[in-house]
């Protein structure tokens, strides 16, 4: 699987509602940038994706200006995604208008996920306006 496609399977996994980590290097360096949280290393990607699977559901990932660059062993993307999801916690629904973009590293497909793709940075913001 190459880079976009990589990102675009990450966005298929958010909407069904499972784990995300696995997209993620096993590195002290990986960090998440969410709207509301920085993640740094590996293992607080992982509880932090863990947590927003276990507490979140009905997801909707609508891209719409993704490029991907590829080369031989980085990748990196940016997108306009609007994203709306329910909190089980609050009972409330979210939607945002966002921006991504990350990096990406080819490493070995040690977690089955079809792709030897990884991000190694990835940074989701607001556009400052909600639908």
């Amino acid at each position: 699987m190459d880079a976009e496609s990589t990102v675009r399977a990450y966005y298929d996994t958010l909407r069904d509602g499972e784990p995300l980590y696995p997209f993620f290097a096993h590195e002290e360096s990986t960090v998440k940038f969410g709207i509301g949280e920085r993640l740094t290393g590996y293992e607080a990607v992982e509880a932090g994706l863990r947590a927003q699977t276990e507490t979140t559901e009905g997801w909707v990932v609508d891209s719409d200006r993704l490029i991907v660059e590829e080369r031989d062993e980085h990748a990196w993307f940016s997108d306009d995604v609007f994203m709306a999801w329910n909190s089980l916690e609050r009972g409330i629904r979210y939607e945002f208008d966002t921006r991504w973009s990350g990096t990406m590293e080819r490493r070995e497909d040690e977690v089955g996920l079809g792709t030897d793709w990884r991000f190694v940075g990835m940074h989701v913001s607001t556009e400052g306006s909600t639908r």
